[in-house]
C-alpha cells in the first residue's frame, strides 16, 4: 500500500457497546455484551461459527437491532440509527461489487449516492484506485479483475467516502493461502494509512494474530476474553481460549496432599491466577518444547516429560512430533532449518518447557 496518510485518523470514532443482547427465540446470539472499541484500533472479532461475531458486526452496523443493550459511536447512540445513516464503510465476505459497472464506478458509488460533484469523485476514486495499488485499473471491467484486485476494490469502496468507522466480515476467505496471507499485511499496512476505527470478523486465529490491535474472543454468545494478540497467545483465559487460538496440548492437572499442582508425578511450578478455583490445566505450546539429551543438567528446564515418539512429519519450515507421556499426547514443533531431531515412531525422548513457557487455565471439568 503507499505511505500516505489520510485525514480519516483525525475523526476516527470510537464504539461503546453497553449489555448488548440479541436472541433468536431461546438461543442467546449475544448474551448482554460489554465492548469499548477504541478510536483509530483495528479489532477483530473472533470465534467458531455460530458464536455470534458476525450477529455483533450486523448490529454496529445496523442490519440487525438488538433486543436490549446500548451502541454509541462516540457520544451519539445508534441502536435505532438506520445503516445508511450511520455512515460506516462495509466490507462483505462476497464483495458486493456491481457486475455492470466498472471499478471507477463501483468505487464512485458512494460519492455518488451522498450528492459528490463528478470532478471531486474523479479526484478521490483516483486517490482510492492509487491507495489500493489499482492505479490505471478505473475502466476494467469487474469480470476481467483477479480475486485480490477485486478484495482491493470492495475496500476502495468502503472508504473512498472517507467513513469513521470500517467494517469487514471475513472479507478475505474466498482468497487462496499465498494471496490471503499477502492480504492480511497489506490490510494492516491501509489501516495504519488511514486510521480509521475497524472492526474486523474471522474465524482464522492466525488471521486475527497477524492483523489485530486487539482480539475479541467470542463464544456461545460471549465475550470470553478481550486482550492484544500476544495476551490471547500467551495468556489464555481458559481452556477454550487456549485451544482455539494456535496449536497447543492441554493436559489435566491434578493436586497432592500438599496442595501442589501435579501432571502424574511431575511437579508443576505454577502460581494460580486465582486461588479460589481447584481445578486447572497445564497448556503446552508446541514451538515451546524442546528435545535435551537424556540425563543431561538442563537449569532452564521447569518442566520435563518422558516419552515415547508416535510420529514425526516433515512440514517445509518446521517438523511436527507426536510424543506419547501417561496416556496423553503431546505435541512438539521445531524449525527444520536451525535443528535436525531424528525421532523415529518408537523411540524414547525428553521434551522440556522453560518457566517463563508454563501456562496454567482453569479447567473445563468437561474435558
Amino acid at each position: 500500500m503507499k505511505n500516505q496518510k489520510s485525514h480519516e485518523s483525525d475523526s476516527a470514532l470510537p464504539i461503546v457497546i453497553t449489555g448488548l443482547t440479541k436472541r433468536y427465540g431461546s438461543l442467546y446470539a449475544l448474551n448482554s455484551v460489554d465492548l469499548n472499541v477504541r478510536s483509530g484500533e483495528f479489532l477483530t472479532l473472533l470465534g467458531p461459527s455460530g458464536s455470534g461475531k458476525t450477529t455483533l458486526l450486523m448490529a454496529i452496523a445496523g442490519f440487525n437491532r438488538p433486543d436490549a443493550g446500548s451502541i454509541r459511536f462516540g457520544d451519539t447512540e445508534m441502536v435505532l440509527t438506520p445503516p445508511h445513516q450511520r455512515e460506516v464503510g462495509m466490507v462483505f465476505q462476497s464483495y458486493a461489487l456491481f457486475p455492470h459497472m466498472t471499478v471507477a464506478e463501483n468505487i464512485a458509488f458512494p460519492l455518488k449516492l451522498r450528492g459528490v460533484s463528478v470532478a471531486e469523485r474523479r479526484q478521490r476514486v483516483d486517490e482510492a484506485l492509487q491507495t489500493v495499488q489499482l492505479d490505471g485499473l478505473g475502466e476494467r471491467a469487474i469480470d476481467q479483475l483477479s480475486g485480490g484486485q477485486r478484495q482491493r476494490v470492495a475496500l476502495a469502496r468502503a472508504f473512498v467516502f472517507r467513513p469513521r468507522i470500517l467494517l469487514m466480515d471475513e472479507p478475505l476467505s474466498a482468497l487462496d493461502k499465498k494471496l490471503r496471507e499477502r492480504m492480511q499485511i497489506e490490510l494492516k499496512q491501509l489501516h495504519r494509512q488511514l486510521g480509521v476505527t475497524t472492526v474486523y470478523v474471522t474465524h482464522d486465529q492466525r488471521e486475527a494474530l497477524t492483523m489485530s490491535d486487539r482480539i475479541v474472543v467470542i463464544n456461545h454468545g460471549k465475550l470470553v476474553q478481550v486482550g492484544t494478540p500476544e495476551v490471547i497467545y500467551n495468556s489464555p483465559a481458559d481452556t477454550f481460549v487456549a485451544d482455539f487460538i494456535g496449536e497447543s496440548t492441554i493436559l489435566p492437572l491434578q493436586r497432592n496432599s500438599s496442595d501442589q499442582l501435579m501432571f502424574g508425578d511431575q511437579p508443576i511450578n505454577a502460581e494460580p491466577a486465582d486461588p479460589a478455583i481447584r481445578n486447572w490445566s497445564l497448556v503446552i505450546r508446541p514451538e515451546r518444547l524442546y528435545v535435551a539429551p537424556e540425563g543431561a543438567m538442563d537449569g532452564r528446564a521447569a518442566v520435563s516429560f518422558k516419552g515415547i515418539v508416535k510420529e514425526q512429519v516433515f512440514q517445509g519450515d518446521t517438523a511436527f512430533v507426536l510424543v506419547a507421556v501417561n496416556n496423553h499426547e503431546i505435541g512438539l514443533r521445531y524449525s527444520t532449518g536451525s535443528l535436525s531431531l531424528a525421532m523415529e515412531p518408537g523411540s524414547n525422548v525428553t521434551v522440556k518447557l522453560k518457566q517463563e513457557d508454563v501456562i496454567i487455565v482453569p479447567r473445563d471439568m468437561a474435558e
